[in-house]
């Protein structure tokens, strides 16, 4: 299995998805209790409607890359925006320019990451992204506690093996946390330059559509997409919705491209 090497101690896998080398690479950024396989196949079905290559790796703590080893703080999104995923994009993708697909912190890692202006990348697109945290955030993070605690979750340990519990709680314990309730990333919009597809299920369990009004009012070329029907997970929920909408706006960006 394919490995990158952070240092002694930390490791993380990913994997990489064939596709047409001049264009530029789509990099796939799970969720706050995602991994590579619980994407299932859909980077790959993306991947193949835009000719493009992908890229998928699981985070510190996540899937099958090493557990964290230190308490989670109130920057961890910012610290996987700014360190780990500079370090995966400048070992495996070195001058290569690339697109960011976010989902949940993952999609919230994007819009961290964008803010620095990075010059290799074209465009972000996030799923179900925050920007501060709300009432309906903290009632769905509870209720996944809840069901945590009650053994109904046991699903997540075919990810994430003897690391469940420590992500879970990192998860959990640092959203419900009295200090978090005031985190927020707005002021970092205005500095998003490149291009952006904001979308969101119409009956997100996590958040209200004010996430996504708050990010196309504030970033500079941001545009909405409230798919119907659909919670927290757009990409298993109505997916056929979302490749099209997802080739789409990364077909268009790629002509301003060449």
């Amino acid at each position: 299995m394919p490995f990158l090497n952070l240092n002694a101690d930390d490791d993380l896998y990913y994997e990489l998805i064939e596709g047409d080398p001049a264009r530029p690479w789509l990099v796939f950024l799970h969720e706050g209790l995602g991994s590579c396989a619980m994407w299932k196949d859909f980077p790959a079905q993306l991947c193949q409607l835009t000719g493009c290559r992908g890229l998928l790796y699981d985070r510190l703590g996540y899937g099958q890359s090493s557990p964290l080893r230190a308490q989670r703080q109130i920057h961890y999104l910012h610290d996987y925006a700014l360190r780990e995923l500079p370090q995966v994009l400048d070992h495996l993708l070195p001058g290569q320019e690339y697109f960011l697909i976010g989902h949940s912190d993952g999609g919230s890692i994007a819009l961290i990451h964008a803010a620095q202006q990075p010059p290799r990348l074209r465009a972000i697109i996030t799923e179900a992204a925050h920007v501060y945290v709300e009432a309906v955030t903290l009632d769905g993070i509870r209720a996944a506690d809840a069901a945590f605690g009650a053994g109904k979750l046991r699903a997540l340990s075919k990810y994430h093996g003897e690391k469940t519990e420590a992500i879970f709680k990192a998860w959990s314990q640092t959203w419900l946390s009295y200090g978090f309730q005031f985190w927020n990333i707005e002021y970092l919009l205005p500095s998003i330059e490149c291009a952006a597809l904001i979308v969101q299920g119409s009956e997100d369990q996590y958040a209200s559509a004010a996430q996504v009004d708050a990010i196309v009012a504030q970033a500079l070329n941001a545009m909405p997409a409230m798919i119907e029907q659909c919670g927290h997970a757009p990409h298993h929920e109505q997916p056929q919705a979302l490749l099209a909408l997802m080739d789409g706006f990364l077909q268009g960006r790629m002509k301003t491209c060449a």
